[in-house]
């Protein structure tokens, strides 16, 4: 309505020849001066209406207050797997016997002799029944109802079997049999006389034994930082691993730790800190989240109605339909990360509000949400920095050769995947960089860039001479093609792409239907010209049109 008014003022004060404007003229220069406030930057916004940028003063303070929520959850989460991975180390060195401090390979400790066998699986039973005497950390015996949980022995072997390998004869039933006992911790020695027979192991039938035990622990290292210690359970599962039958017998330790709330606690001699003020935080920060969202959306819904109606005045007054690298320029698919990364923050702070209130334990998943909506956050700010010239080539060189880097990784990918089946197949029993697929795509990924190439290649064991020759033309080939022609062609798209745009920026950017209506030309070429130039080019205008902000002037009151 001001647009309006100010063009009936302005028919009054040119004279007769003014009341001659038609409506046409005024809804087109009202489309126009809507269009142009949409491609403006918010400093530009605000020389034209004198309204503070909102949304970006929004998204400045979410990004303060979401990285300080990240890095005080972060803090309190390093305290809590220190804690978990200590424990961990600590189980360890109490309950295998021989440990060295550091595992073997994925296992902890192999044995290769029967007595070996027995003398660590008693070394077991004996430490667990003297734990509260051996260790130095606040770890004791798991409760229910007052009762202590004993200790599950579970070993498992096949049904029936007979072995001669001196005859090379054998006879199995590969039905698996489990045989489990408990154990009271108060009477180790007398529960062991009594069940022998249970430990009267046959080897070459013997699959695995498994000892589960719970343990219950204190974090009291948050008490310095003046929050409430966790209570934890551990559940402790020690693996006697004889599968394979080669004479090599792995141990693995695993634990899995289950935080809650102490039902009983009383601090003196410091301050607690005051855990509200926290929670308080984290809504606020959910309400500028959710502040964020709206007005993102609200921006969103406002640019495809402006679409509509730009589209719907080009067919009516022009015969002529927006092309689809127009209409692109109106999704702007920044208001859809913010929104994403909202939505993620939200979620991510609605878990830590939980667990500071002791009502989850998944430290990992809220690191997840937390950590990504960060991550999009941070990379949200690139949006204002688009509007400088200077800073704008990164965002436009990575639009320009994003289509062709996609199409390239495609072609390069099928290359890889092949390298990637067939290391596996042929070097995998021979190389432990090889043993699975996912280690040998991440070897390769480190010969491309060059890491750790002279182990890759020493590493190799050359008993099998065939295998030993594929090898090498194997590695060589590989090295040869992706780091000399794969990866000096994707260099060369980007490169090109960023000679295209600097290029662009000294002798001016391709116009389109778009800028030719902000900058008021009535000489719109036909659709097909656009598809030419698409081809003589190689890329489309997406990633041209909004590097040329329509010029707007001060004095005109625009309509968003």
């Amino acid at each position: 309505m001001e647009l309006l008014v100010r063009y009936h003022d302005g028919s009054e004060s040119v004279g007769p020849h003014g009341s001659t404007m038609s409506q046409g003229i005024i809804k087109e220069e009202i489309l126009r001066d809507d269009l142009k406030y949409y491609f403006m930057s918010p400093c530009e916004k605000y020389r034209a209406r004198r309204q503070l940028p909102w949304k970006l003063g929004v998204q400045i303070l979410k990004i303060v207050m979401i990285t300080s929520q990240l890095i005080l959850f972060g803090l309190n989460n390093q305290l809590v797997v220190s804690y978990k991975e200590e424990n961990a180390m600590a189980f360890k060195n109490l309950f295998l016997k021989d440990y060295s401090g550091v595992d073997e390979e994925d296992y902890s400790v192999a044995l290769y002799s029967q007595q070996a066998v027995y003398d660590s699986l008693f070394y077991v039973l004996d430490q667990y029944g003297q734990l509260e005497r051996l260790s130095v950390g606040p770890i004791s015996y798991a409760e229910e109802d007052g009762k202590l949980l004993p200790l599950v022995i579970c070993k498992e072997h096949y049904k029936r079997g007979n072995v001669e390998p001196s005859d090379e004869a054998y006879d199995i039933d590969a039905q698996l049999e489990k045989v489990c006992m408990t154990h009271d911790p108060t009477n180790v020695s007398q529960w062991k006389a009594e069940n022998m027979s249970f430990f009267d192991l046959e080897f070459y039938r013997l699959v695995d034994i498994k000892i589960t035990f719970q343990l219950k622990g204190i974090n009291l290292q948050t008490v310095r930082s003046h929050e409430l210690p966790d209570c934890y359970t551990f559940v402790v599962t020690i693996t006697f691993d004889n599968q394979c039958h080669s004479g090599k017998m792995k141990i693995f330790l695993d634990i899995d730790a289950l935080s809650s709330a102490c039902k009983n606690w009383k601090i003196s001699g410091t301050a607690q800190k005051n855990t509200h003020y926290l929670l308080v935080f984290d809504g606020f920060v959910i309400l500028v989240c959710l502040t964020s969202a709206v007005l993102c959306t609200r921006s969103i819904v406002l640019a495809v109605k402006l679409l509509q109606r730009f589209s719907r005045f080009f067919r009516e007054n022009y015969n002529h339909r927006v092309c689809e690298t127009d209409q692109k320029e109106f999704l702007n698919g920044w208001y859809v990360l913010v929104i994403v990364s909202d939505a993620m923050a939200i979620v991510g702070s609605i878990l830590k509000m939980e667990i500071q209130a002791k009502s989850l334990t998944s430290y990992d998943v809220c690191s997840i949400f937390l950590g990504t909506s960060t991550l999009m956050v941070w990379v949200g700010v690139i949006r204002y920095l688009g509007y400088f010239q200077k800073y704008n080539v990164l965002i436009l060189t990575m639009k320009t050769a994003f289509p062709n880097v996609i199409r390239f990784c495609c072609c390069a990918g099928m290359i890889y995947l092949g390298y990637t089946f067939c290391g596996w197949i042929v070097l995998g029993p021979y190389h432990e960089k090889f043993e699975g697929l996912s280690r040998v795509a991440e070897c390769l990924f480190s010969l491309v860039n060059g890491d750790d190439m002279y182990t890759t290649f020493a590493q190799l064991k050359d008993k099998n001479s065939l295998v030993w020759l594929f090898s090498r033309v194997y590695i060589y080939s590989f090295i040869s093609l992706f780091i000399y022609m794969v990866l000096s062609l994707f260099i060369a798209l980007i490169t090109d792409a960023y000679d295209t745009i600097k290029n662009y920026q000294k002798n001016g950017f391709p116009m389109t239907d778009l800028q030719r209506f902000l900058r008021e030309q009535k000489d719109f070429p036909p659709s097909e010209e656009g598809s030419e130039m698409d081809t003589e080019t190689g890329m489309g205008y997406p990633v041209l049109c909004c590097c040329r902000r329509a010029p707007s002037d001060d004095d005109i009151v625009l309509i968003s």
